[in-house]
């Protein structure tokens, strides 16, 4: 009952939450810069025709009359026409959406293995050649930029080597459109042709999206486990002959990776929003990118969609993000 009553109010603050995003978002839209009925129609256009579209788009009526119209749209399932595309921003966001997710968890997932394996060996060899090691890439991963790493990326690995793809998503034809991730549609077709093009694209650009966090997981998993290898129940463990192995992967990591949590779920959501550097890069055809041209272009409807469906991510993962903590975490009550 108590997780029930958690999991309403959580939803109830998402809704909430995402109305304010919705209103703020819109209204930093209105007054940017430039007249978007101008740009859609270019300098060429007539004043009547820009009036004539102005009109159309309803961008002529009040603020809060724009914002009611904008939000029924929305609880039928469309955001709106693109200036640029001219099709429902629905549309554009369901068709490009899960290219990044796809990369976003790909990447996501290579931190975390990456970030748990590297923590875990810079613990257990502290002040040592490993945790030196494990260090200096993380450093890196911090402090070097995303697209400097991605064209390093692409010239070692795909113009030198030749061992990956340069850039795109897949080079053949892709698997039969089930979910829109081609790893997984790969997978649930069978077409494993069509599943290694899209594992062998996805490297570059996934392992490039995710150096920094992968480095924050690593700093931060290290210093829990040092912690935890300073704890009375670890000594306590050793003394009663529990099997090293043991010990660590089923007290002490479990207890130390959860405070890695709260860095994964604001990763997953930052990557999502902030994923257009790589793909731009890579020639990655996802929302990242959609959204940024659209700011470039004042298209405030695809601005205003990205924006909403990179917040819910946020909610979303950090929603997910408090039931791991309470699983992991038996003294962390989901009330509170």
């Amino acid at each position: 009952m108590r997780n029930l009553r958690f999991v309403i109010k959580r939803l109830f603050y998402m809704v909430f939450v995402l109305v304010g995003i919705s209103i703020l978002i819109f209204l930093l839209a209105r007054v940017m810069p430039g007249d978007p009925a101008r740009i859609a129609l270019g300098p060429n256009a007539s004043k009547a025709q820009v009036e004539q579209l102005r009109e159309r788009l309803g961008l002529d009526k009040p603020l809060h009359i724009q914002y009611y119209t904008f939000i029924k749209e929305i609880c039928r399932g469309h955001m709106g026409i693109s200036l640029v595309t001219r099709r429902d921003v629905s549309q554009d966001i369901r068709k490009k959406f899960p290219a990044t997710f796809e990369l976003v968890a790909f990447a996501m997932f290579l931190a975390l293995a990456g970030g748990l394996v590297l923590g875990i060996i810079a613990s257990l060899n502290k002040d040592k050649a490993p945790d030196h090691a494990s260090r200096m890439v993380a450093f890196a991963g911090v402090s070097l930029p995303r697209f400097w790493i991605g064209i390093m990326f692409q010239l070692v690995f795909a113009y030198y080597l030749g061992l990956l793809p340069l850039t795109g998503r897949v080079a053949g034809i892709p698997p039969t459109h089930i979910t829109g991730l081609y790893l997984l549609d790969g997978i649930l077709t069978g077409n494993w042709r069509a599943f290694g093009d899209s594992f062998m694209h996805i490297l570059l650009p996934a392992t490039t999206l995710c150096l920094s966090t992968l480095a924050q997981i690593t700093r931060l998993l290290r210093a829990s486990m040092v912690e935890q290898l300073r704890k009375d129940y670890t000594l306590v463990n050793r003394l009663m002959g529990m099997p090293e192995g043991m010990n660590i992967y089923k007290y002490m990591l479990k207890n130390a990776v959860t405070s890695t949590l709260t860095i994964t779920g604001l990763a997953f959501g930052s990557m999502l929003g902030n994923a257009f550097i790589v793909e731009k890069v890579f020639n990655w055809p996802g929302m990242a990118r959609y959204g940024v041209n659209a700011v470039l272009q004042k298209d405030f409807n695809a601005i205003i969609g990205v924006t909403i469906i990179v917040g819910l991510g946020y909610l979303v993962i950090n929603f997910l993000v408090d039931l791991i903590y309470s699983y992991l975490d038996p003294r962390m009550k989901l009330e509170r």
